[in-house]
Formats: structure tokens, sequence, C-alpha cells
């Protein structure tokens, strides 16, 4: 059985912002900084949100670099970062993804078609009940397209700096929770389904 030591293991972060980026103080900045080596996925331009560019660039950063990978995506980037996924061939490098307010798709509908299908990957949606950006009920039943495990934060707005959300331990909870149950798979052990967990 291969260990830790001697493996690409633990995965690498990688988050994947929304429109116009995250700036310092955003909870996605502060969960690179717990991570070693960790990357962001950058897009050419921040202020014009296009499904099929954004998606490829999350696509070209996992051909680049050397995984595994666990994602944590924001608003916009939680749709690329899912359409990446569906369609590219570096999936199976990613061990889990973590979106975080993902924005609606019918209200970027201008940026390209997006088709919500299961992932093959575990997977842990966060929703708020005050997000601008997304119903608390489409987050749900978008949850549940992807085939990812749901967390209502409640009074959350779109969990981004000016909602309060900066340093945020529970992202690193969650993230360290997807690792964790993707570890028995790598290393040849009895599974353990991410479903058993509780994360409210």
């Amino acid at each position: 059985m291969l260990s830790c030591s001697t493996s690409a293991w633990p995965p690498r972060l990688v988050t994947v912002p929304g429109l116009h980026g995250s700036e310092g103080a955003h909870w996605q900045s502060w969960l690179e900084r717990q991570f070693a080596r960790s990357l962001r996925v950058e897009q050419t331009d921040w202020d014009a949100p296009d499904l099929a560019r954004w998606a490829q660039q999350v696509r070209a950063l996992l051909a680049r670099e050397r995984g595994p990978f666990v994602l944590a995506a924001h608003s916009f980037g939680c749709l690329a970062a899912a359409q990446a996924l569906q369609q590219g061939q570096h999936a199976a490098d990613v061990v889990g993804v973590l979106f975080v307010a993902p924005a609606s798709p019918k209200k970027f509908e201008f940026a390209g078609a997006f088709d919500a299908r299961r992932l093959g990957v575990p997977s842990i949606l966060i929703g708020s009940e005050t997000d601008p950006w997304m119903p608390v009920a489409d987050a749900r039943d978008l949850a549940r397209r992807l085939g990812s495990a749901f967390v209502n934060l409640g009074d959350a707005g779109h969990i981004n700096t000016a909602a309060g959300y900066g340093p945020w331990p529970r992202a690193k909870y969650f993230i360290d929770t997807l690792v964790h149950c993707a570890a028995p798979l790598r290393f040849g052990e009895d599974p353990f389904e991410l479903k058993h967990h509780a994360f409210v």
C-alpha cells in the first residue's frame, strides 16, 4: 500500500473565483494560505463571464499542474468548475469539489449554456438563504443535480467578503472532509462515504 510520504498526497488546493475575482480579504484567498502548494485559476478578463472560456482555464490548470487536486469554487466559478469537470479528461485528478454560493445559471444564460449533470467526484455545495445570486431552493436543486452534499448556511448573503466571509475555518473543514473521504480510495482501503459526515 502507498504511504502519504511517498505519494502525491495530500491533494493540492485549487481555488476557482467568481466574477471580478477574489480579493486578498476573501475567504478563498485566506483558504489558499492554509494549504501548501495551493493554486488559483486565473481568468483573462474577470469582468466578462464566459462559461466556455472560464471552464477551459480550469481544465488548462489541471492539465498543466501535477495532481491530485481538490477544488474550492465560488459564485460563477462554481459553474466554470462544474462545466470543466463534465467535459475535461483531467477530472480523474480531482478528488473533491467545494461549491460555495454558486451563481444562478438562469442569471448567466448570456455567458453560455450550463447543463448541470451528476459529477463523478465527491462534492459539497454550500447555499445561503439570503444569497442574491441564487435562491436557496435553487441551490438545493443544483446540489441534487450535481450529486453534491448540500449545506444551508442560513443568513449568509453571497458568502463573500461583503457578507463577512474573510477567514472562514469551516471552509477548511469542508476541504479537509473531502480529502479525508478521498484518502481510502487513493490508498486502496475501504471507502468512507461523504454522506456519513455531519456538516451542520
